[in-house]
């Protein structure tokens, strides 16, 4: 079966050009031009992932993002004006797991969906070790569901293959840029170089958010400064 994306944008020869393109290596493209539309095809389908423009009509992308997080865990790239710094970090944290910039290169556009795609989509490992569990956290890989002191918690993709990676080195400090090489594929599969420390950032804080009694006295995820974070 084609990966089902959904591009919304309110400016229409951009997603004509995306849709084309990703149409060009199999997919099925549905798009959106406003919030609401964009909200209602969500509802409506089973997407792989979704692209979101900030600036929409009649309901913004941010809160468009919120609000599908209040019913699915699909992926969600959030697309923003080059040097908004601010629309990328509230769209991280109202739950989209990147970002990219306007304008943007559409052969690396593409190679990024296609990173998070093939992460969303995971052969389920064998049941014995499929489950982790640490402390007062339980962690099951095959049917990607989480317990905390036995109350299940909502977390979207990124967040909990974050917190499994962690869960899985236990005790090891990784920095930034390890981690954006490991969950969200920055380098070694997209062959772009950096990424944003940023986006691992925001995923910590918003997991330690989700995870932790007390987030600012954390007793699952540590900061290394000047290094990175480790799970402990």
């Amino acid at each position: 079966m084609p990966n089902h994306i959904l591009v919304v944008d309110d400016e229409k020869l951009i997603v004509k050009g995306i849709k084309f393109s990703l149409e060009q290596d199999g997919m099925k493209v549905d798009v959106a031009y406003d919030g609401e539309e964009a909200l209602a095809l969500a509802r409506a389908n089973n997407y792989d992932l979704i692209m979101l423009d900030v600036m929409l009509p009649k309901i913004e992308g941010t809160e468009v993002c919120q609000q599908i997080r209040e019913f699915s865990a699909v992926p969600v790239v959030m697309v923003t004006a080059k040097g908004d710094d601010m629309d990328k970090i509230m769209g991280l944290e109202y739950g989209a797991d990147d970002y990219v910039t306007k304008p943007f290169n559409i052969l690396e556009l593409k190679a990024r969906i296609k990173a998070i795609l093939r992460r969303a989509v995971k052969p389920a490992p064998p049941a014995p070790s499929s489950k982790l569990s640490y402390r007062d956290i339980k962690l099951d890989k095959q049917s990607r569901r989480v317990y905390v002191r036995d109350a299940e918690i909502n977390l979207t993709a990124k967040e909990f293959d974050l917190l499994a990676f962690f869960m899985m080195n236990i005790g090891r400090v990784y920095a930034r840029e390890k981690l954006l090489q490991e969950i969200w594929g920055f380098d070694q599969e997209l062959n772009i170089p950096g990424g944003d420390a940023r986006t691992v950032d925001v995923h910590v804080r918003r997991l330690r958010e989700k995870i932790e009694e007390t987030p600012s006295e954390p007793k699952y995820i540590f900061t290394k400064w000047g290094v990175g974070y480790y799970f402990g």
